[in-house]
């Protein structure tokens, strides 16, 4: 199936493309693609180093001419979002992805693509074999575990790189130059609670809240689409105040940049409401459908009885406290830039619920380009989640990029794209965590710049490759490397 995308053009960019696919690579497991780059540099006969986290750097001397040009750094991450269907028998710590092209589409079987950021490992891949591609002298920078704490940018130390320009290869529009990005922090909430037995003659339910979109928790997060924890929330909201709907266990939403896209409840509901509770659970999920169909047309919510009652299930003050939390908590956009039209400033994604066996715990990113804003969102969060007697921790902070709208380096991207397009690119900030704010606290003078293929629906089974904007993109890079600046 790979060798149908192997016969794309550009052929050096998809073959690349195709042999980092066959190697798992999920965050905080990345021993594997690790050692597959390094044998990749040492075929080639280029320096490698590994630093102490696992960040790899592959250096390449300039070719002929180009000897007097600025150092530049090309940087991608090597860990990619592992998510899949339910329906899809995949084990990705074992196995390679499997793609296929749809029209101008490259897309996988029922799982993440890992486009995103495999699309520019593989272009700088395939620059350090070229032979015949004019270049400066480079840093290939491949860095760890970006999709869950970007913590191979954080540790990365000062001194590793030389280079004064840095070429971020993640952003997921061909027609946008990204020149700044919003920072995060994980909110985590957790609790305990003493479970208390199912009273005898409870009818036993299942809920489930499937089909919805997904997607990235920054780059999508403005859409409107549909959360799987908010709605079962709201589920199980009424389900208690009408019912007496009590929560055995709930599973929603895996990883925090991805918008949940599932969530299932376990519940039990007194016989004398059984009828009553599926009759007006309906008429919710039916208002529910109306609100999203337009974002979420695929959207399915079932309510089937359990082959089994739960025996255990929250006590009703536990779980008043979780679903009036849940509901007091924001998801979605908080605040829009004031700086940046249509730049989303600052959000939140109630990325992952679970509870059962006397546990509760609640996972949310928060994002914003301004950092007083971050904490101010955090701390709203935090409150609700304390009210409802959680601990709530804040970890993995990192800072937003700030634009620098006088960056050399921007003016050569801005030239060649509106040269090669007849018009000009946009010049964005965006809502998602790149690295380069992370860079830049211990390389504060290099110049950085983001770009790179169009990516739908990355974070979900959706996610696919355009080929048209790879072919429009790898003209870019190739034109980009033979016009970086002298040295001064």
């Amino acid at each position: 199936m790979s060798q149908e995308v192997r016969n794309l053009e550009p052929k050096a960019l998809w073959n690349k493309f195709a042999d980092l696919n066959e190697v798992p690579r999920p965050s905080k497991k990345e021993e594997r693609v690790i050692a597959f780059m390094n044998d990749f540099a040492k075929k080639l006969g280029l320096d490698v180093v590994n630093d102490e986290v696992g960040n790899v750097i592959i250096k390449k001397p300039a070719t002929a001419g180009m000897e007097n040009r600025k150092t530049i750094v090309m940087q991608s991450h090597l860990d990619m979002v592992h998510q899949k269907n339910n329906d899809t028998d995949f084990d990705f710590d074992t196995q390679g992805i499997e793609m296929y092209v749809d029209g101008d589409w490259v897309r996988a079987k029922g799982t993440t693509l890992g486009a995103d950021n495999g699309l520019g490992v593989a272009t700088i891949m395939a620059v350090l074999e070229s032979t015949d591609i004019p270049h400066p002298a480079i840093e290939a920078l491949f860095t760890i575990d970006e999709e869950t704490g970007m913590t191979g940018a954080m540790g990365l130390q000062g001194g590793m790189l030389e280079g004064e320009i840095l070429l971020n290869l993640d952003t997921e529009e061909d027609d946008e130059i990204d020149i700044g990005c919003a920072g995060g922090v994980d909110v985590t909430a957790v609790a305990e609670y003493d479970e208390e037995d199912t009273t005898e003659g409870a009818v036993g339910y299942t809920i489930t809240v499937k089909g919805l979109s997904g997607g990235h928790s920054g780059m999508d997060i403005h859409k409107g689409l549909g959360n799987a924890n908010k709605i079962m929330n709201r589920l199980l909201f009424d389900g208690f105040d009408d019912f007496g709907l009590q929560i055995s266990t709930i599973k929603g939403g895996s990883l925090r940049n991805a918008i949940p896209r599932e969530s299932v409840a376990e519940v039990v509901i007194a016989r004398v409401y059984d009828e009553a509770f599926v009759f007006d659970m309906q008429e919710v999920i039916n208002e529910i459908k109306v609100e999203l169909k337009t974002t979420e047309p695929k959207l399915e919510i079932v309510i089937e009885k359990s082959a089994s009652t739960p025996e255990k299930v929250m006590p009703p003050m536990a779980q008043y406290f979780l679903v009036r939390g849940l509901y007091t908590a924001h998801n979605g956009v908080y605040r829009m830039s004031a700086d940046f039209d249509n730049l989303v400033e600052t959000s939140n994604n109630i990325a992952k619920v679970v509870v059962g066996q006397g546990k509760l715990t609640i996972q949310c990113l928060t994002r914003s380009s301004v950092e007083t804003a971050k904490f101010d969102l955090a701390n709203s969060l935090r409150s609700a989640f304390e009210l409802m007697g959680c601990e709530v921790e804040f970890s993995g902070s990192y800072p937003g990029w700030t634009p620098n709208a006088k960056s050399e380096i921007l003016d050569v991207l801005s030239s060649i794209y509106e040269k090669q397009n007849g018009k000009k690119a946009d010049v964005v900030a965006c809502h998602a965590g790149l690295e380069c704010g992370i860079l830049g606290t211990n390389y504060p003078d290099m110049d950085m710049i983001s770009f790179g293929p169009t990516i739908k629906g990355a974070h979900s089974p959706d996610e696919r490759a355009s080929v048209s904007s790879a072919q429009k993109y790898w003209k870019f890079v190739l034109e980009i490397l033979e016009n970086i600046p002298e040295r001064k």
